[in-house]
């Protein structure tokens, strides 16, 4: 899935870690994703667990993608910063599933908590 992911290469996201219903992406905040308060823009953010959530609902089988998601800012993240988004299963049922990323700066700070509603394909 991320060999085709255009989207997260052209924004410098790389998946670092794998395992069954686990991601760990990471992205460094460049220049380009600055905001007009000179803060990583929260779209980029979003992005990053985005990616990180839907690799850890592809691990195991059918094509799964997102039914929803919202996302919690709880620290700036600034130029430089090498974001780290880790993704982890909570619930399975069916054939959606539930999903938890937490976004991290360099120093361990929490930038963002995101939730994640999957849904699998037939």
């Amino acid at each position: 899935m991320m060999a085709a992911d255009t989207a997260s290469a052209a924004l410098g996201i790389e998946l670092a870690e794998l395992g069954e219903g686990r991601a760990v992406c990471r992205m460094t905040v460049t220049r380009q994703k600055i905001n007009g308060h000179d803060l990583c823009h929260g779209g980029y953010v979003f992005l990053l667990a985005d990616t990180a959530f839907a690799c850890a609902c592809n691990t195991d089988g059918p094509v799964t993608v997102a039914a929803g998601a919202e996302i919690a800012f709880v620290s700036p993240a600034r130029a430089g910063d090498v974001l780290e988004a880790e993704a982890a299963e909570r619930t399975r049922y069916g054939r959606s599933g539930i999903y938890d990323v937490t976004v991290r700066r360099p120093d361990g700070q929490v930038v963002a908590e995101f939730r994640g509603r999957s849904r699998e394909l037939t």
